[in-house]
């Protein structure tokens, strides 16, 4: 699968082990930075991994910083995107199964390595149920 991943400073060592585990599975990842953990903004690599997804550049997203919120809200500022805060495996799971979410945003000051590659196996291997579900999907849309 080819996944696009995207970080601030705060989540700049969960994305590099993140790399390592999915480039050990066989995927192929492109790295929207950051590359350090030097203080940045956000924005600057959640806006080039949107516009990956939306392009179809890559299959689907993971996006990282410290709460996880501000890298999600301004992904979602794209119209292609369903972005996702997934703290849980649960939730990364209803997130594909119910919204058919594209990215998956990660908080690496709130969980563990070890779970943000649990929640990414869940995101990646769960399918959008459809159904009632596409109907709400189709209302998301500014048009």
């Amino acid at each position: 699968m080819k996944i696009g991943i995207a970080c601030d400073h705060a989540g700049y060592e969960t994305k590099e082990e993140i790399i390592k585990y999915l480039e050990q599975k066989g995927h192929l990842v492109t790295n929207f930075g950051t590359n350090s953990a030097e203080s940045m903004d956000y924005p600057d690599t959640a806006h080039p991994l949107a516009k990956a997804v939306e392009n179809k550049d890559v299959e689907i997203g993971i996006s990282i910083c410290g709460s996880g919120n501000g890298i999600n809200m301004t992904a979602n500022k794209h119209q292609g995107i369903r972005a996702a805060l997934c703290w849980n495996v649960e939730i990364s799971k209803l997130a594909r199964e119910h919204n058919n979410a594209n990215i998956c945003s990660l908080p690496a000051r709130f969980i563990s390595v070890d779970l943000a590659k649990q929640i990414i196996d869940t995101f990646l291997n769960t399918d959008f149920e459809g159904g009632r579900h596409q109907k709400r999907l189709d209302k998301m849309p500014i048009k």
